[in-house]
């Protein structure tokens, strides 16, 4: 298991998933409960574009989806399932930022397929790089589409013991998770238990 952390940020709304073995089956029972959603055209495109860039078992393998219960987020890349959800709210824009929101998060499963198990940055150069062969160059990690936003409140806060850190979260956070900041700064990026997330006391 790779723990990994979440900082939320108010435009962090373009997507990549690094899925875990149980959160794998999960997805796949949601495709399965929702057959309907599923994009062949743009899974053809998708085929086809990563064909062209040698990209052969991900050519094979990769799928589109509509899933209508996203809300903010415009995109979602899944690796290594080699899934790319899509928001069906683009269609109500204009149709090239359907197209760029494909690429962008193509380009996740491009750096992922090119990289094989090695950890890269989401966004980093691997990623940048993708996103110029895919026709997007100086892509934006995050879309800024005014999509309704639902107000959450965030009542459970946390800490990093090292740098004090403050991380606020909708829902509790019930598995190891450490500052990204501090693990990249003084573990390569990787998880350490001394720079865990620790929930703060609400007092009373």
């Amino acid at each position: 298991m790779i723990p990994v952390i979440c900082v939320s940020k108010s435009k962090l709304q373009l997507e990549f998933r690094w899925s875990s073995l149980l959160t794998a089956l999960k997805i796949r029972s949601a495709y399965t409960a929702y057959p309907t959603l599923d994009d062949q055209s743009l899974t053809a495109w998708c085929a086809e574009s990563a064909k062209s860039l040698g990209l052969i078992e991900l050519s094979c393998k990769i799928k589109v989806y509509w899933n209508p219960r996203m809300r903010t987020t415009a995109g979602r890349a899944w690796w290594p399932d080699r899934k790319i959800e899509l928001n069906p709210k683009l269609k109500e824009y204009n149709p090239d930022e359907v197209w760029r929101t494909l690429k962008h998060e193509l380009a996740h499963l491009v750096a992922y397929e090119r990289n094989g198990r090695r950890r890269i940055d989401p966004h980093g150069i691997e990623w940048q790089t993708a996103c110029e062969d895919l026709g997007i160059p100086g892509e934006r990690p995050y879309h800024n589409l005014p999509f309704k936003r639902r107000k959450l409140k965030r009542k459970h806060a946390y800490v990093c013991s090292n740098c004090a850190t403050e991380i606020k979260r909708v829902r509790p956070i019930k598995r190891p998770v450490a500052c990204y900041d501090c693990c990249r700064k003084f573990n390569n990026g990787a998880y350490h238990d001394r720079f865990r997330l620790v929930q703060e006391k609400r007092s009373n």
